[in-house]
């Protein structure tokens, strides 16, 4: 039973993001809040970032999942490989959701696809960094079952110029 007023919740659906969805992900990426994309390793302003980042995509570098609603994306959830001997075993994860759709197990759900492409490549561990403030991405990670490995003191600098420690956080497989 849904209230009066209210329009039923769309069905949610997740694929693999592609090279020709440039301009979905420029647009989700660009209307998160700025402290949601602060720390992020592209200047989500820059085309040119932008597009740089796409041909890791396409190269297969990046291996990302999207989530949808209707033609909205909500969230994503990219792995970052390296081909290197010595750390091929190992991928970055990173991941957002737009924060009206929160709460919803979207994340969650973006994250089991990423796992699933990670043992399917055969990485052994997966790593997340983020500022010590980021204090509710810390939370979703442990909720996936990544603990924290390292603190880096005053690593990075918040939109304020000021120093905050690094969070290294990991999962095995």
């Amino acid at each position: 039973n849904s209230e009066k007023g209210l329009a039923p919740a769309m069905s949610v659906i997740f694929r693999s993001l592609r090279t020709e969805d440039k301009e979905l992900f420029k647009s989700f990426i660009r209307s998160l809040p700025r402290k949601d994309n602060y720390y992020l390793t592209v200047d989500v302003h820059d085309d040119q970032a932008i597009s740089r980042w796409m041909k890791r995509v396409e190269s297969g570098e990046i291996i990302g999942v999207i989530a949808l609603e209707g033609s909205q994306m909500i969230g994503y959830c990219n792995l970052h490989t390296n081909t290197l001997p010595w750390i091929r075993h190992v991928g970055e994860m990173r991941m957002s959701v737009s924060a009206a759709h929160r709460g919803r197990g979207i994340g969650k759900a973006l994250a089991g696809e990423i796992f699933s492409i990670a043992r399917t490549r055969g990485l052994k561990k997966l790593w997340a960094r983020m500022a010590v403030s980021q204090e509710a991405a810390q939370k979703v990670l442990k909720s996936l079952g990544f603990r924290t490995e390292a603190l880096l003191s005053d690593f990075v600098r918040n939109d304020h110029d000021l120093t905050e420690s690094l969070v290294i956080m990991s999962r095995d497989f």
